[in-house]
């Protein structure tokens, strides 16, 4: 391992290693071609693009993802939009596939096991601090105030931690801690969960943020990975292993969470249901956003298509192309059409006498005359009919598109396709 100089900035120290291999089953049909971190997101963005801005942004200029269900959507966007680190000035962003390094039959077997595949990669970063990171959720953090954090403690395992009402911590994997914030339990989605010291009514939960040294981390890896009682998973194991006979500190999100002067609370979100990723889209729109995406302060990295500027056309009355409390991308057009509370990604077209609202439209679909859509997801270059309506028939909806309980309908061309070949 080469040796750090003491006036450099622990970010400069530090590798991020991004888990970015799950399907998002919760998803549905939008995790069908694409793993859940590669799903579109806010008009522009991939929800990976969230993790590895903020890991930019906090000074890392060397980043490892790894990939392993249906990762060809994201590692293309690997390649287009992250691919302007420079060797020469010690930076790199390396994509680890499940590629059987180890074994001719072994794919990542956990989260953990993610890691320990590829050690002899981490190790030739020559990297004092390793920063574990979900590719799945939508936030801003500036990593380098964790990093001085973890420093500072001399814990083992510092773990970014979100503060959720006790009532809603039964989904999270939870710390208990001490006044000094060291963790003394970690549980695993508990059915009670423990209260804060001082705060009885909230609990901390696991981000999946880890920060840990690196040489601690590669020892306990390698005995891991000999343990046949293992899952190899972080959470599970390596986790509850440290906070047993080790120092595991947790780090709260509000401490290091970015916020412009708009946003009033520290904004974290999973978006991995259809009503979620509905709700954080739609969010968007309103007139002060919780999440700002126009902070250039922390600008959210991505693969920028080259398009040209988008368009409103016809000015009649009943065809006029609008947009009312939206965001709409380059290269849509809006042609005759009515557009509210909805927002629009790349290259759609809107047509006559059609309607959007509070919709999700993911990029190149093609909305036809007179279809009127409502509370909806609609996925990547989906064809809309002439004359459809959704949102306004739940039995309906129900019949050809998948409808949440609360009534959000995704529709992909899979089911279009279906509806078409039975209506005719």
């Amino acid at each position: 391992m080469q040796d750090q100089r003491p006036n450099q900035r622990l970010s400069s120290q530090a590798m991020a290693f991004v888990l970015a291999g799950g399907r998002g089953s919760r998803l549905k049909e939008l995790t069908d071609r694409r793993a859940k971190p590669a799903v579109f997101f806010g008009g522009k963005t991939r929800i990976i693009d969230f993790a590895l801005s903020n890991a930019l942004n906090s000074g890392i200029r060397k980043m490892a993802i790894a990939t392993q269900y249906k990762a060809h959507s994201l590692i293309r966007h690997m390649q287009r939009g992250w691919s302007f680190f420079r060797a020469e000035r010690n930076e790199y962003l390396d994509i680890l596939p499940a590629s059987q390094r180890v074994s001719e039959h072994k794919w990542y077997m956990g989260t953990a096991d993610a890691v320990t595949q590829n050690i002899d990669i981490v190790d030739s970063y020559g990297v004092k601090y390793i920063i574990v990171l979900a590719g799945d959720h939508i936030y801003k953090m500036d990593y380098e105030i964790m990093l001085a954090a973890h420093v500072d403690s001399g814990a083992d395992v510092t773990i970014g931690c979100l503060t959720v009402p006790r009532a809603e911590a039964s989904a999270f994997g939870v710390m208990d801690v001490d006044e000094t914030g060291r963790i003394t339990a970690f549980l695993e989605k508990p059915k009670d969960p423990p209260g804060m010291p001082g705060d009885p009514d909230h609990t901390l939960a696991s981000m999946g943020i880890y920060i840990f040294d690196w040489q601690f981390l590669r020892d306990l890896l390698i005995r891991d990975a000999e343990d046949p009682n293992s899952s190899h998973d972080f959470g599970n194991d390596l986790i509850p292993q440290i906070v047993k006979n080790g120092k595991a500190m947790a780090h709260q999100f509000a401490d290091s969470c970015v916020r412009s002067g708009l946003e009033k609370e520290p904004y974290w979100r999973d978006v991995g249901t259809i009503d979620a990723f509905w709700q954080a889209n739609i969010d968007l729109t309103d007139f002060i956003p919780k999440l700002d995406l126009y902070d250039n302060s922390w600008p959210i990295w991505t693969y920028a298509e080259l398009v040209p500027p988008a368009k409103f056309i016809h000015d009649e009355d009943g065809r006029r192309g609008m947009a009312i409390s939206s965001l709409v991308s380059g290269d849509c057009i809006v042609s005759g059409s009515e557009v509210k509370n909805s927002l629009l990604f790349t290259g759609v077209r809107a047509h006559s006498f059609s309607s959007l609202e509070y919709a999700v439209v993911l990029p190149y679909v093609t909305v036809n005359r007179r279809a009127q859509l409502k509370n909806c997801v609609i996925d990547r270059g989906v064809i809309i009919p002439e004359g459809l309506v959704v949102g306004q028939d739940p039995e309906e909806d129900a019949r050809w598109f998948r409808r949440t309980d609360s009534g959000i309908v995704l529709i992909t061309q899979d089911m279009i396709d279906r509806r078409e070949a039975q209506v005719g």
